[in-house]
């Protein structure tokens, strides 16, 4: 069963590379972002745990843990470390879920319909201290996952679910944002006293409310 949005993402208890983890517990009260790669020793998936890796000081600042996983052993999980700290000149500082018997892939409907039974598409989920599920994504084999974009729409999710707004479209922090619908016009000097600009009755904008 696929996973929606605003669902409670499935709890589960895995092995890492960094031990035993419950996935509830393990993120907690922050956020959690787990992607899943279709194997070890795979090219494209080596450049993104990489690129992971040497954005760890932005995930924490936005206050996000990250987790990989595959369906191959943990021996397999620690060789490949090797290679991805090597060629990508990082130091692998988030855990790698070991998911030999498939449990967390078919939980979160991972496993590739047209490919081998041990294939795992390469999704994404960003899971909120809610422990509910606010954003999936699923990438080909050959297009590399664009973690700055995943980044952005953390900063969206976690300034829309703190003050009435939305983002527009290719929307970044620091920018301009909409003024949600369910506040009326002349209601808007009070809630965001940084002022506003009417474009359109269904269109107002705003500067971004959580920037100085």
């Amino acid at each position: 069963m696929a996973i929606r949005l605003g669902q409670i993402a499935p709890d589960f208890t895995a092995k890492t590379t960094q031990g035993e983890i419950s996935f509830h517990d393990w993120f907690g009260e922050g956020w959690g972002l787990l992607f899943s790669h279709p194997a070890d020793f795979t090219p494209v998936c080596t450049t993104e745990l990489g690129r992971t890796a040497a954005l760890q000081g932005e995930f924490q600042k936005r206050n996000v843990k990250a987790i990989a996983i595959s369906v191959d052993p943990l021996d397999s999980h620690m060789d490949w470390i090797k290679d991805i700290e090597e060629t990508q000149n990082v130091k692998m500082n988030f855990p790698i879920i070991a998911d030999e018997d498939r449990t967390v892939a078919e939980l979160y409907d991972m496993i590739h319909p047209e490919q081998t039974e041990k294939t795992t598409v390469r999704s994404v989920f960003v899971i909120g201290p809610d422990k509910k599920v606010k954003l999936t994504l699923t990438y080909p084999p050959a297009t590399g996952r664009n973690f700055l974009e995943i980044l952005r729409v953390i900063d969206s999710l976690q300034l829309t679910a703190y003050h009435s707004v939305a983002t527009p479209a290719d929307w970044k922090d620091g920018e301009d944002v909409v003024v949600s619908p369910s506040i009326a016009t002349e209601d808007i000097p009070a809630r965001f006293p940084k002022g506003h600009k009417v474009i359109k009755p269904y269109l107002r904008m705003t500067p971004q409310p959580n920037k100085d």
